[in-house]
């Protein structure tokens, strides 16, 4: 007795292969796209202008290492400032944190870090001190200043246009802004970078290399 073997695979078709060839380009150009809007995000914000908010006045304070520090130790660089103080309960360990993350990409540079005190009263060297080790702070790259209180907060109000109250008509404690500021080499306010915001840190630091090709060292 003959028994005939009937096969019931077929050869996949065109319409088969182009379907699963899809399925394996899809992922591929999606990567792709993304990877490309990324960089012409990146290449975007490198070449956006970068405005001019006035210049920083003059100022010499005092930093962590009880030297004095100001406008002549900053003469010339490109420095980043913000206003914190060593026991807020509120927003200043996160300005810090961003603070300290711009150290790795900005380590090749000149670029600058000043931290200034609305807590002068508390804030001693010292205590500043202990602070910058705890955000391993760069010696000499990274500087936390106090001072006078009303040379502060004149040079927060005044000189970078910023809010600050020292508690007195709210709840006994010191009131800042969140805002980082980029100076550039002639003292000029280039920039305000909201610390709370989440792309703020790309667009501090496109614009601080914008500003290293503009003013080389």
């Amino acid at each position: 007795m003959n028994t005939t073997f009937v096969t019931t695979d077929r050869p996949p078709t065109r319409s088969g292969i182009a379907w699963k060839v899809t399925l394996i380009l899809i992922p591929l150009i999606t990567l792709g796209l993304l990877l490309w809007l990324r960089q012409m995000e990146v290449k975007a914000l490198r070449q956006r202008s970068v405005s001019s908010y006035g210049t920083v006045p003059a100022f010499q304070l005092t930093n962590q290492n009880g030297q004095p520090f100001g406008s002549p130790q900053l003469a010339g660089k490109i420095w980043i400032a913000d206003f914190i103080y060593t026991t807020c309960p509120g927003p200043c360990p996160m300005i810090s944190s961003r603070m300290s993350e711009l150290q790795k990409p900005l380590e090749k540079t000149d670029v600058h870090l000043v931290s200034f005190s609305v807590d002068p009263g508390k804030d001693t060297p010292a205590v500043l001190r202990s602070y910058a080790e705890r955000l391993q702070a760069e010696p000499g790259r990274w500087d936390f200043l106090t001072g006078p209180k009303s040379a502060i907060y004149k040079l927060s109000h005044d000189g970078f246009k910023l809010a600050v109250s020292d508690g007195s008509d709210a709840q006994g404690i010191p009131v800042h802004s969140t805002r980082m500021v980029l100076v550039d080499r002639r003292g000029e306010i280039r920039g305000y970078y909201d610390a709370a915001e989440a792309d703020a840190m790309t667009k501090l630091l496109a614009d601080a290399n914008h500003l290293l090709r503009e003013q080389p060292e």
